[in-house]
């Protein structure tokens, strides 16, 4: 059995826990930390964190940048409501687009967008049918995807938080301090906690900071479908991890990956011997690590393959940990609150 069933990795997840907003000050995030001395837990918030890592220790963040990805519109001929998903684009300027609307598409229909502000703005003509759900898009003459998705795309918040309705703030909000490469659809949450001053005072202490990046698909959030782990097909994402990076954290004494993806783009490095591409690694129980020794991350939906991360990391001790964290309201998923996991225990 070993973990290899679905079932492992559900929990029950209380619907108020699930913060509706960030926290006030990004730093004010509470931190259930593991503490290695006693075993026992913290808690603790975000900005201690100056007291709780150690000089010589290599913090790596991810620097990918959200893309306001979300697309609202109208579907020229039957009037009905389109929304989409902008996932990438390609060298002749056609897009890829999650798209969902009531009835079927047919390519070649026009669908024109409405802007932030409700007005009608840009059309877009599906072309083709792809694999679920998306579809091959072509912007009307005299029009790029940049200013396409400055216009009318919106920030594309988890279904959990509002419906995915944005306000203005989380256009700075749903952004880490520190994004830098455009292309992800949801943005590394651990990170989201950290602030421009907090990472001025972790590197006056003698913590090293360095940047990777994995651009954020849709797909780490969607929990898994099957319930054998063994039939699941894992999603891939693009990394890169910098050469001088990859020596720093191979040299390092302790090396602390800001949230899951973070993770999952050194250990792939490292895994596949690779520094950048496109990764389909599916980090399990059983997983042998290769780099990370903490890893700070926010609370996980339920029967999602950042779950099973989880606990190939700390093993079944997450449960406690989340009880914990339940028992003591913490807030939960993408704008919650963190802990800070350490693997030797």
């Amino acid at each position: 059995h070993s973990m290899s069933e679905l079932a492992d990795y559900d929990y029950e997840l209380p619907p108020e826990l699930i913060a509706q907003e960030p926290s006030k000050n990004r730093d004010a995030a509470r931190l259930l930390v593991v503490d290695i001395k006693q075993g026992r837990l913290e808690h603790a918030h975000v900005s201690d964190l100056p007291e709780i890592l150690l000089p010589d220790d290599v913090m790596v963040v991810n620097n990918t940048k959200v893309v306001a990805a979300r697309l609202v519109g109208q579907r020229v001929s039957t009037g009905g409501k389109w929304q989409g998903l902008f996932l990438e684009r390609d060298e002749d300027g056609l897009g890829r687009v999650l798209s969902k609307t009531r009835g079927k598409l047919h390519p070649g229909e026009v669908v024109r967008l409405i802007d932030r502000e409700g007005r009608p703005g840009i059309e877009v003509i599906m072309v083709a049918k792809l694999d679920g759900g998306a579809w091959v898009v072509r912007l009307e003459a005299g029009h790029d995807w940049d200013e396409l998705l400055l216009q009318h795309g919106r920030v594309p918040l988890p279904p959990y938080i509002r419906s995915g309705e944005m306000v203005d703030a989380d256009r700075e909000r749903y952004q880490t301090v520190y994004a830098a490469t455009p292309g992800a659809v949801a943005a590394p949450t651990a990170g989201l906690h950290l602030t421009t001053e907090l990472l001025s005072e972790l590197r006056a202490g003698g913590i090293e900071i360095v940047e990777v990046e994995l651009i954020v698909g849709i797909d780490t959030f969607r929990p898994v479908e099957v319930e054998q782990l063994d039939d699941h097909i894992m999603h891939t994402e693009s990394y890169r991890v910098d050469s001088a990076v990859f020596e720093r954290v191979n040299d390092a004494a302790r090396v602390i990956a800001v949230g899951t993806t973070s993770t999952r783009a050194l250990e792939s490095a490292a895994t596949t011997r690779r520094l950048q591409g496109r990764t389909n690694l599916f980090i399990r129980p059983g997983y042998d690590w290769k780099v990370v020794d903490l890893l700070m991350t926010n609370f996980h939906q339920p029967r999602t393959t950042l779950l099973v991360m989880i606990e190939a990391f700390v093993g079944s001790r997450w449960r406690r940990l989340y009880e914990e964290a339940i028992d003591e309201r913490y807030r939960m998923l993408s704008f919650g609150d963190a802990m800070l996991l350490d693997r030797h225990r």
